[in-house]
Protein backbone atom coordinates (compact mmCIF):
# COMPACT_ATOMS: atom_id res chain seq x y z
CA UNK A 1 0.00 0.00 0.00
CA UNK A 2 1.16 3.63 -0.46
CA UNK A 3 2.28 5.63 2.32
CA UNK A 4 0.43 8.46 1.04
CA UNK A 5 -3.26 6.88 1.54
CA UNK A 6 -3.41 8.87 4.60
CA UNK A 7 -2.38 12.52 3.52
CA UNK A 8 -4.12 10.92 -0.17
CA UNK A 9 -7.51 10.69 1.72
CA UNK A 10 -7.27 13.99 4.11
CA UNK A 11 -6.55 16.46 1.52
CA UNK A 12 -10.02 15.02 -0.33
CA UNK A 13 -12.00 15.13 2.60
CA UNK A 14 -10.47 18.55 3.67
CA UNK A 15 -11.19 19.20 -0.15
CA UNK A 16 -14.88 18.37 -0.35
CA UNK A 17 -15.88 19.57 3.51
CA UNK A 18 -14.64 22.91 2.48
CA UNK A 19 -16.47 22.91 -0.79
CA UNK A 20 -19.60 21.56 0.59
CA UNK A 21 -19.73 24.15 4.12
CA UNK A 22 -19.24 27.24 1.53
CA UNK A 23 -22.27 26.50 0.00
CA UNK A 24 -23.59 27.97 3.37
CA UNK A 25 -26.51 25.12 4.15
CA UNK A 26 -27.49 25.39 7.76
CA UNK A 27 -28.72 22.11 7.96
CA UNK A 28 -25.15 20.67 6.41
CA UNK A 29 -23.22 23.18 8.90
CA UNK A 30 -25.22 22.15 11.94
CA UNK A 31 -24.94 18.28 11.27
CA UNK A 32 -21.34 19.15 10.74
CA UNK A 33 -20.78 20.82 14.13
CA UNK A 34 -23.32 18.15 15.75
CA UNK A 35 -20.51 15.80 14.47
CA UNK A 36 -17.50 17.73 15.49
CA UNK A 37 -19.21 18.35 19.31
CA UNK A 38 -19.78 14.87 19.90
CA UNK A 39 -16.73 13.53 19.60
CA UNK A 40 -15.19 16.05 22.47
CA UNK A 41 -14.16 15.05 25.62
CA UNK A 42 -17.01 15.18 27.72
CA UNK A 43 -17.97 12.13 30.40
CA UNK A 44 -16.42 10.09 28.12
CA UNK A 45 -12.72 10.33 26.96
CA UNK A 46 -12.14 10.98 23.25
CA UNK A 47 -10.11 7.49 22.95
CA UNK A 48 -13.34 5.86 23.95
CA UNK A 49 -15.91 8.25 22.00
CA UNK A 50 -13.68 7.43 18.61
CA UNK A 51 -13.16 3.89 19.70
CA UNK A 52 -17.57 3.96 19.51
CA UNK A 53 -17.12 5.56 16.60
CA UNK A 54 -14.80 3.30 14.80
CA UNK A 55 -17.10 0.58 15.62
CA UNK A 56 -20.63 2.09 14.57
CA UNK A 57 -18.71 3.11 11.36
CA UNK A 58 -17.55 -0.25 10.67
CA UNK A 59 -21.41 -1.81 10.99
CA UNK A 60 -22.99 0.37 8.73
CA UNK A 61 -19.88 0.11 6.42
CA UNK A 62 -18.51 3.73 5.74
CA UNK A 63 -15.25 3.54 4.98
CA UNK A 64 -14.52 7.08 5.04
CA UNK A 65 -15.69 7.02 8.58
CA UNK A 66 -13.47 3.97 9.53
CA UNK A 67 -10.93 5.83 7.99
CA UNK A 68 -11.64 9.49 9.93
CA UNK A 69 -12.05 7.51 13.69
CA UNK A 70 -8.97 5.56 12.76
CA UNK A 71 -7.06 8.35 12.13
CA UNK A 72 -7.71 9.76 15.04
CA UNK A 73 -7.02 7.08 17.30
CA UNK A 74 -3.82 6.89 16.01
CA UNK A 75 -3.48 10.43 16.84
CA UNK A 76 -4.81 9.88 20.60
CA UNK A 77 -2.67 7.02 21.21
CA UNK A 78 -4.72 3.79 20.61
CA UNK A 79 -2.65 0.34 20.27
CA UNK A 80 -3.24 -1.59 17.32
CA UNK A 81 -4.22 -4.59 19.64
CA UNK A 82 -7.17 -2.21 20.73
CA UNK A 83 -8.41 -1.24 17.61
CA UNK A 84 -7.93 -4.97 16.65
CA UNK A 85 -10.45 -5.88 19.59
CA UNK A 86 -12.68 -2.88 18.76
CA UNK A 87 -12.60 -4.29 15.42
CA UNK A 88 -13.59 -7.71 15.94
CA UNK A 89 -16.30 -6.34 17.95
CA UNK A 90 -17.48 -4.39 14.99
CA UNK A 91 -16.96 -7.72 12.90
CA UNK A 92 -19.08 -9.74 15.30
CA UNK A 93 -22.13 -7.33 15.66
CA UNK A 94 -21.87 -6.39 11.17
CA UNK A 95 -21.15 -9.90 10.29
CA UNK A 96 -19.13 -11.40 7.64
CA UNK A 97 -20.67 -8.71 5.61
CA UNK A 98 -18.08 -6.20 6.94
CA UNK A 99 -14.90 -8.20 6.36
CA UNK A 100 -14.33 -6.21 3.07
CA UNK A 101 -14.19 -3.03 5.94
CA UNK A 102 -11.81 -4.79 8.25
CA UNK A 103 -9.13 -5.46 5.39
CA UNK A 104 -9.26 -2.16 4.44
CA UNK A 105 -9.56 -0.65 8.10
CA UNK A 106 -6.40 -2.79 8.79
CA UNK A 107 -4.61 -1.49 5.70
CA UNK A 108 -5.37 2.28 6.46
CA UNK A 109 -3.76 1.70 10.31
CA UNK A 110 -0.60 0.18 8.46
CA UNK A 111 -0.48 3.42 6.71
CA UNK A 112 -1.51 5.34 9.29
CA UNK A 113 1.89 3.28 11.33
CA UNK A 114 3.69 3.71 8.24
CA UNK A 115 3.83 7.48 8.63
CA UNK A 116 4.54 7.98 11.99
Amino acid sequence: MPTNKVSEFNNYRSLMNDKILSGDNKIIKRIFNLDTNAFKEGHLPVKTKELLGLVASTVLRCDDCIAYHLETCFKEGVSKEEIMESLSIATLVGGTIVIPHLRRAYEFWEALEDNS
